[in-house]
């Protein structure tokens, strides 16, 4: 391994391993906070020790006020901030102040130090917060915008059946919808990659707003999940392609084609017409999958109840009730012509009474720290039951609305979901 390499695979989410960088940062912080204290009645020096407290506790303060209005009065976010990562927010805050008043305050070298502080009260609450979410397993996966290579649809076949899948990233342009689609992300088994593959089931998997296709293979390591898969099932396992329902990252389709784009269309017309003519997909769309995140939970949902003729099964981690931008007024007027009503009609409650499930499986996951989440998927889950599903609900234990949620769900249930698509072949 080259030292690049060795670089960019540093592991961002083993706590152990952090433990040493927050000591040095508190060191640092305390050495910033209390100036040279030659006496206990030296009272100068301890004026200046509390105002520097004063300035950091106070900036802590103000930042969790910041986040309480936009997490839980405006819900900017879409979902609450969790206790841990307001924490790490109002370290940054604090870890910032003191970094001010040691600059304004300090001599040469606490200045200096003062000054280091102020990356340091950003990095380490960062990596905090990564712990926390998941987001990057390594430094690899945020300095790397495109972490897989192309697909290359002319290579030879492998002479043997490989250990291994492959994953990599592919174009599937918008032929019938004209949506402005960012590359998919691809997973290839090794049965898949032998001489005259056999037809396999698909999965199609959407990452979450805001994200990237790529998100479900570096965050949600589902490559590694399908490779167990694959070596306890001979290298069968799955086609899986994550699929770019958003075509930019903060920008919610809401997975309906709108004046926003014909993400629908592109989802379940022209990435199945590519799939079909490039890959060894089955025609069978019974073993047509799907899984999701977030908003991409949201769309899978919507997908298999607005078109179950198109897929057998879901798995759905951390789904909303309904496609759903900032409030129902706004996701209307974005995606559904201002209509309200037509916005609740399509809200996969609404779409199950309709079309009904029989025949489908889905499982539902979430957090069980995620109390939302949680009750969106025990209500989603009881109305696939009514309309016929066969129902899974189950809980990330300990996690809340992140990306051990998404890693727990797919260790636990995506295998799950494969039997049910290979059982579809036979």
């Amino acid at each position: 391994m080259s030292p690049t390499e060795w670089l960019l695979a540093t592991q961002l989410q083993a706590p152990s391993k952090l433990v040493p960088i927050d000591i040095a940062f508190a060191v640092l912080a305390v050495v910033v906070l209390l100036p040279v204290v030659r006496s206990w009645r030296d009272r100068r020096a301890w004026r200046s020790v509390g105002l520097r407290a004063a300035v950091a506790g106070g900036s802590a303060v103000v930042v969790l006020v910041v986040c309480w209005v936009l997490s839980d009065v405006r819900n900017v976010f879409g979902v609450a901030l969790s206790p841990v990562t307001r924490m790490w927010i109002a370290i940054a805050a604090a870890g910032l102040g003191l970094a001010v008043t040691g600059i304004v305050q300090g001599g040469r070298w606490r200045r200096v130090l003062a000054a280091v502080l102020v990356p340091a009260a950003l990095l380490v609450p960062a990596l905090g917060v990564n712990v926390e979410f998941a987001k990057y397993p390594t430094l690899g996966t945020v300095v790397q915008s495109d972490p897989y290579p192309e697909l290359d649809l002319t290579a030879a076949p492998a002479p043997a059946m490989p250990a291994a899948g492959e994953v990599r990233t592919v174009e599937i342009p918008g032929t019938r919808s004209g949506f402005p689609a960012r590359p998919a992300v691809v997973y290839l088994p090794p049965a898949a990659l032998v001489a005259d593959p056999g037809p396999l089931p698909v999965v199609l998997a959407f990452a979450g707003q805001p994200g990237a296709p790529s998100d479900m293979f570096t965050a949600g390591q589902m490559g590694t999940v399908l490779d167990a898969y694959a070596a306890a099932h001979h290298g069968s396992a799955p086609i899986v392609v994550s699929v770019d329902q958003l075509s930019a990252p903060g920008r919610n389709t809401m997975c309906v084609d709108s004046r926003l784009g014909a993400a629908a269309t592109y989802v379940t017309e022209d990435v199945p017409a590519w799939l079909g003519k490039h890959l060894p997909v089955t025609p069978d769309r019974r073993a047509w999958g799907l899984v999701g995140f977030s908003q991409g939970a949201t769309c899978a949902m919507q997908f298999i109840t607005g078109a179950p003729d198109h897929f057998g099964a879901a798995l759905a981690i951390s789904s909303e009730l309904q496609p759903i931008d900032q409030d129902p007024k706004h996701s209307a007027d974005q995606a559904f012509g201002g209509s309200v009503s037509a916005w609740k009609a399509a809200a996969p409650i609404a779409q199950m009474r309709e079309h009904g499930l029989r025949g489908r499986s889905v499982w539902l996951t979430a957090g069980s720290s995620d109390k939302e989440f949680s009750r969106n998927a025990r209500e989603l889950g009881a109305a696939a039951r009514k309309a016929g599903a066969h129902t899974t609900i189950a809980f990330a234990p300990g996690s809340g609305h992140d990306w051990n949620t998404v890693q727990w769900s797919l260790r636990t249930e995506l295998a799950n979901e494969a039997d049910v698509l290979f059982a579809a072949l036979r």
